[in-house]
């Protein structure tokens, strides 16, 4: 934290009470990001309705439009957080997906 600045480093999608990665494909390794990312701002006393910006990082550009149907779940308002979007050669541990943000503390 920075202030009322909260840089989240990036979220891969590790099963918190097991901490292995979860099974399935993008859209249930997104999902478990974007959890892990809430709960990460929520010890931060933030939100992700704080988030101002993101970087989503994924090892198929392929697979964006899956990841990004959960990602607007997640972030459904107007306007929502700036991103950028990069393909990568490889994520810890063979994830698909990983998140980072940068958000206010509510």
């Amino acid at each position: 934290m920075l202030g009322d600045w909260i840089f989240a480093s990036g979220q891969i999608p590790l099963d918190p009470a097991s901490g292995a990665l979860v099974e399935g494909g993008i859209e249930e390794q997104s999902e478990r990001v974007l959890r892990n990312l809430g709960a990460v701002l929520e010890a931060a006393g933030s939100s992700l309705a704080d988030v101002v910006k993101t970087t989503v990082y994924l090892i198929d550009l392929a697979e964006f439009p899956r990841m990004n149907a959960v990602y607007a779940s997640h972030f459904d308002r107007d306007p929502p957080p700036a991103r950028a979007c990069v393909q990568v050669a490889a994520l810890p541990l063979g994830a698909r997906v990983e998140i980072d943000c940068i958000a206010h503390k509510s």
